[in-house]
């Protein structure tokens, strides 16, 4: 499925080459710089893709080199098709037409290339299923994490003698993902994601900066280039992009804050190892 999306991606890219036309790109920042800020904190959920290779740091072959080069490569590699793909639908269709669901469709509808929707359609679907995929597997790994520690019921830190796999966590994040699905609108949710990740983000970038000082904890082999400077310059990124999200998710996001302080000391504060 990641090589239909691919495969999809690239094949639009080279055919809207030759529909661009260079006035659609002026004026090239409408909104000005905030404006960009404000897109990025909106589009940020499609990054997070790689945040599961660091949650599923126990099942990978050499962490230390593996994870740190996957994080990076399918950044660069997410960033650059992002890039293009945005030039290039962008030069096709003037911004201001593209506020629509399918803006990708709606462009090949736009220049008679009506024919071809429908491949572009399965990619778009492949996307978004090993995007829930891969969301789900990440996030049962970090509960099972969580389980483990006993920072919440032990349950759910107990592998599956089956299937080797940590069943409760798993079963218990696709049940939620369900009922937010069914639940919460696409508008919302995404909103909601982006801001809870990027807590979680200040929170590993504030934390990198703490444990390093920390004399208890052996030498681990990763390393932080320009640190305290670059960890700081996340969180800080990261609470800039935080203020663009809506004041809804801000209040749904303290309240998912406040129940899981709530969870962390009445019960993991005592039972954590």
């Amino acid at each position: 499925m990641v090589f239909i999306k691919l495969a999809v991606i690239i094949a639009f890219i080279i055919i809207g080459l030759f529909y661009i036309k260079p006035t659609n790109y002026h004026p090239y920042f409408p909104m000005g710089g905030m404006g960009v800020v404000k897109g990025a904190a909106l589009v940020f959920f499609a990054y997070l893709g790689f945040d599961v290779i660091p949650s599923s740091a126990p099942e990978v072959k050499d962490p230390q080199k593996n994870i740190p080069a996957g994080i990076m490569i399918s950044l660069a590699i997410c960033a650059a098709l992002y890039l293009i793909m945005a030039a290039v639908l962008t030069g096709m269709i003037n911004y201001t037409k593209l506020n629509v669901a399918d803006p990708v469709v709606f462009a090949l509808k736009e220049v008679g290339l009506s024919k071809i929707t429908f491949l572009i359609s399965i990619g778009a679907l492949a996307g978004m299923f090993t995007m829930m995929l891969n969301t789900i597997y990440g996030g049962s790994r970090l509960v099972y994490a969580l389980g483990r520690d006993k920072l919440i019921p032990e349950a759910f830190g107990k592998l599956d003698k089956k299937s080797k796999m940590p069943m409760t966590s798993l079963n218990a994040i696709t049940v939620l993902a369900v009922l937010l699905g069914g639940f919460v609108s696409m508008k919302e949710l995404t909103s909601l994601v982006n801001i809870g990740t990027l807590l979680s983000f200040v929170f590993v970038s504030i934390g990198v900066i703490k444990l390093r000082r920390r004399t208890d904890v052996p030498e681990s082999g990763f390393k932080v280039p320009f640190y305290p400077w670059f960890p700081a310059l996340s969180a800080g990124l990261c609470i800039l992009l935080m203020t663009q999200v809506s004041i809804n998710s801000w209040i749904a996001s303290i309240g998912w804050f406040a129940i899981g302080i709530v969870i962390y000391f009445v019960y993991g504060y005592q039972k954590a190892e």
